[in-house]
């Protein structure tokens, strides 16, 4: 019973947080509910019995990234309303229907396979263990991993030439 809580409260944590996070109009609070569907996946996490995992999804999720989001919308400093032309009706509608689409496509394939379960193979027993985990990262996924910390330096990089950009006073600029 304590599972099925713990799973169904952290789904509700997860898909409330993600669609708070792209309907937000306000860039901090979107950032803080991608915090709570980040926590939502770490309590799914820990429903799975992959108690390493969620831990490091929160340190790096929740401790790094949120906190690197919230220090350049901070340093940026978001637009107070976002503007609402043609081409942003176009580009909303598009992905949209780009979202309903894939949303459909999964609930058709889950109708498809919903009278038909399968018994899945017994699990490894050192499936989900910290050794495995670090076996598998430091051989087959150390391209990836470092690959990602370059993108992570790219985003800074990116973020504070946002920033340094535009240095004249706001009476100076082109309107």
């Amino acid at each position: 019973m304590m599972i099925r809580a713990l799973f169904t409260l952290a789904a509700l944590a997860s898909v409330v947080g993600a669609l708070l996070t792209v309907t937000a109009k306000n860039p901090i609070r979107g950032a803080m509910a991608l915090l709570l569907s980040i926590l939502g996946v770490a309590g799914l996490l820990l429903g799975l019995h992959a108690q390493f995992v969620a831990t490091a999804e929160i340190i790096i999720y929740a401790g790094a990234v949120i906190v690197l989001f919230v220090f350049v919308i901070m340093l940026v400093g978001p637009e107070p309303s976002s503007p609402t032309d043609f081409r942003t009706i176009v580009s909303r509608s598009i992905a949209g229907l780009a979202a309903g689409s894939g949303a459909a496509a999964i609930a058709f394939a889950l109708a498809r396979t919903a009278g038909r379960p399968e018994q899945l193979p017994a699990s490894h027993h050192e499936l989900g263990t910290v050794e495995l985990f670090g076996r598998e990262l430091f051989t087959r996924g150390l391209v990836p991993f470092e690959i990602m910390t370059v993108l992570f330096i790219v985003a800074v990089v990116g973020a504070v030439a946002l920033v340094r950009g535009d240095r004249k006073p706001p009476s100076e600029r082109q309107p």
